[in-house]
This record gives structure tokens, sequence and C-alpha cells, in this order.
């Protein structure tokens, strides 16, 4: 009899503990979920409905409305028929993009040597290293950048020493300046403030890809007759794409809004979308206007990089 007790206990057991990974695995899936709702899908929405409501002193029109039996719909969409005939807001749009684009080709032209760097140093070293790509977030970010601006201005240490090495002159051929000697408020030193900022960002997702690639595929390689520059583009760099896609879109997704590095080291030819943001909330008080600016905006991102995701799964799930 007890070996059948045993047996009928056994169902029940199991079917117990498989709602219980059940729950564990929605709450874990859950948690994740529930942020993004509350913390960007919620903000989102308020920031779409502001964008196409009217504004009436510091209060905005309801968007459905029920008046003598008729239930009304008021959508205001003429703020983006503006951006869309505006051209100053397509060229900004453009110029964010490019130079965000152009601060992330930078960020991992350099990040990818260093993050490889590290990741094949000693292990005792490695901690030291990383701490020296984290030391930056120890100082105030504003204060960088005042730094920056400091080193780039006339007299500055960076700027005499590109000057004297008839860098300038460089600059100046492929359009980044307007002047020799004239190094702020200028594309180069945009570019230049943001690849700085957002350099770590670039390296840390590289470094944590990197560290834990087995070294044994190289060591295979090296046996099936590559050299080393081979097994580094068909070995190494294609297992690290999960960590240049990351750092990316770590790099590429803040530098397309970013207002205080071109509002400190830009001027008026690196107009970006940022400022456009500030001008149209604080200085015109054009709340609607505003939010439909950054509406776009967030859809020029989110959008390619979601369907971006979606064709990467779609392919991983076709390999053999």
């Amino acid at each position: 009899m007890r070996p059948t007790a045993a047996r009928d206990t056994a169902p029940p057991r199991a079917a117990a503990l498989g709602r219980q990974r059940l729950r564990g695995r929605q709450l874990v899936i859950g948690v994740p979920y529930l942020w993004l709702l509350v913390f960007f899908l919620l903000p989102f929405v308020i920031v779409a409905r502001i964008s196409v409501s009217e504004m009436d002193g510091v209060a905005f029109s309801d968007l459905v409305t029920f008046q003598d039996g008729v239930l009304q719909f008021a959508l205001r969409l003429s703020n983006y028929a503006f951006i869309a005939e505006d051209t100053l807001y397509l060229r900004t749009y453009v110029a964010s993009l490019q130079y965000a684009a152009a601060t992330t080709v930078l960020c991992l032209a350099i990040g990818y040597p260093f993050a490889y760097f590290m990741a094949r140093a000693k292990p005792t070293v490695q901690p030291a290293l990383l701490m020296l790509v984290m030391l930056p977030f120890w100082t105030s970010f504003l204060l960088r950048v005042y730094a920056w601006k400091a080193l780039l201005s006339e007299g500055g240490l960076i700027a005499d020493a590109l000057i004297a090495l008839g860098i300038d002159q460089l600059l100046v051929q492929l359009g980044l300046i307007t002047a020799p000697g004239r190094l702020m408020h200028t594309p180069f030193s945009l570019v230049l403030g943001m690849t700085y900022t957002y350099l770590p960002f670039m390296i840390l997702p590289l470094y944590g890809t990197l560290a834990k690639m087995d070294l044994r595929l190289l060591e295979a390689a090296a046996d099936l007759g590559a050299t080393p520059w081979t097994a580094f583009w068909r070995v190494t760099v294609p297992l690290s794409k999960a960590g240049i896609i990351a750092g990316s879109m770590l790099v590429f997704i803040p530098c397309v809004g970013e207002f205080v590095i071109p509002e400190l080291l830009g001027g008026p030819e690196t107009l970006m979308i940022g400022r456009v943001l500030w001008d149209e909330f604080f200085s015109n008080n054009d709340w609607p206007m505003a939010s439909s600016v950054a509406v776009v905006i967030i859809l020029l991102v989110i959008v390619p990089l979601a369907l971006f995701n979606k064709y990467q799964a779609e392919a991983t799930e076709r390999r053999p």
C-alpha cells in the first residue's frame, strides 16, 4: 500500500512544482515589463496625448467629449503637419541623427580595441582597467563638459596642441571647423564632447561580451590555418556582435536627444533636436508642439531599432 500512496501523491506534487515555476517565470518576466510600462510607455502616452491637444493657458483640452448626446473625438494634428512642412525641423532631425551616428562610430572605433585589451589583460589587471573606464562617472557630467570647453577654447591646452600640429588645417578641409584655430562651437567640438562622454557606454558592454568569449575557438581557428587577423574578423567580431549592438544603442539613443553638450560645445551650425525641444517648451511655451517634436524623434529612433531586432530574431530562428 505504501508504494501506491507514494505514486498517488507524486502527480499533485509535480503539478504544484510546475505552478510554482510558472509563477516564478511570470514574476521574472513581469517585473521588467511593469518597469517599461510605468517609466516608458505611460510617459510616452502622456506626451503623445499632449501633442494632439489644444493648450489653453496651463490646461489641455479633452480629446473625448460628450455633449448633447454626441460623442466627439478632437485630435489636433496640425503640429505634425507643420513639422512635415517646415524644413528647419527636417534639417534638425537629420543633423541629430548624423551627429549621433558619427559619435557611435567613433566610440566603436575607439572602444573596441580598448575593450579587447581589457578582456585579454591579466585577471589581476582587469579590475584596475575597469575602474579607469568608470572613473569619469565620479565627476559631474556638467563639469567634464565645461572642462572640454576650456581645453578647446582659444589658449586651451588641446587647442594649442592641435594648432601646433596643424590638425586644425585638416579639420577645415574636412568641414568640421569653419576657420583655422577656431575649434569651439563647431561640429568638431560637438562630436568630440559626445564621444568623450559616451565612450564608457560603448566599452562596458563590449568588455562584458569579450571577457566571456571562449578562447578555445581562436585556438581552433589557428589550428585550421587562420591567421590572427582572419581569426579576429571571422571569430571574435561575430561573437561580440551582441556587445556591439548593445553599446551602439546605449550611445546612439541618448546622443540623438542630447542637449547639454550641443548647448555648451556646439554652435549655430550644430543645431540638434534637444535644443529645439528646449526652445519649444521654455521659450515659446508651446507644449503641444514640443511634444510633437519629441514623439517624432522617438519614433525615428525606436521604430527602426524594433524592426532590426525583429528581423535579427527571425534570422536567428532560421539558422540550423
